[in-house]
């Protein structure tokens, strides 16, 4: 086996009817030397019993229950804190990979000698079922990244020193809060490469944090004017051209 680990880091909140599929997708990879680190920030009863369930399932798969409800973002950077792995990957509870993600992923870095990954992907309803697509860029650069944010969580792999700044973490935002960080690292010049290979499958959903529109707009302009520290006008136009991008992104199937 490998020396090397991945530590694949997945926050979760009322996604019951999805995390099953999710780990089972990430237990079936071609590669096989990684940590799953489950962060529960629901904290019920219920999400109680499903997070002794999935422990039970390998002993690769670590679970943190955090006191209160903290949102994704910083409980991935908690998840981030208490890792192993020379890598890390991300991955929503309501996606699915395809098995060589892992192994395909970690070849391309070092093929390129890279720090940051990320790669297209599917999208799928509901039930599963493919709608659409989304192809990654060969390469993104903070002058396109700032118009339009077209990295996939659930694709991003990188290598965990880039944590190393305190400065570049997840930050206290309801939604984009991957965004913010991506931006962070591009502007300090970290490469970022895209695989054209379809090895996630996103899962849309309607009542997603993710798919409310007056959410994403108010976390819109906060990524500008309190991330970026854009002045008001900056900001206001930087969100209207992401929201222009999106709503032109999200007529390509």
């Amino acid at each position: 086996m490998s020396s090397l680990i991945v530590s694949i880091i997945m926050p979760y909140y009322k996604k019951d009817e999805y995390i099953y599929v999710t780990v089972e997708s990430i237990l079936k990879q071609t590669f096989q030397n990684f940590e799953i680190i489950i962060v529960d920030d629901e904290r019920t009863n219920q999400s109680s019993k499903i997070m002794k369930k999935l422990k039970d399932k390998d002993n690769r798969i670590i679970i943190i229950e955090n006191e209160r409800n903290l949102g994704a973002g910083l409980s991935r950077n908690r998840a981030v804190g208490l890792s192993k792995g020379d890598y890390l990957a991300f991955c929503d509870c309501d996606d699915v990979w395809d098995k060589r993600k892992l192994e395909t992923q970690l070849k391309f870095m070092k093929d390129k000698k890279v720090d940051f990954s990320h790669t297209s992907y599917h999208i799928i309803n509901k039930k599963g079922e493919v709608v659409g697509a989304r192809i990654a860029d060969k390469e993104i650069r903070f002058i396109d990244l700032v118009k339009s944010c077209d990295i996939g969580l659930s694709t991003v792999m990188m290598k965990k020193n880039l944590f190393s700044n305190l400065e570049l973490n997840f930050p206290n935002l309801k939604t984009k809060e991957d965004y913010v960080l991506w931006l962070k690292l591009s502007q300090k010049g970290v490469r970022m490469l895209g695989l054209d290979n379809k090895l996630t499958n996103w899962r849309k959903l309607n009542n997603s944090l993710s798919s409310s529109s007056l959410q994403k707009i108010i976390d819109g302009y906060r990524v500008y004017r309190t991330y970026m520290k854009y002045g008001f006008i900056k900001s206001l136009i930087s969100l209207f051209i992401l929201s222009k991008n999106f709503l032109k992104k999200n007529k390509i199937k």
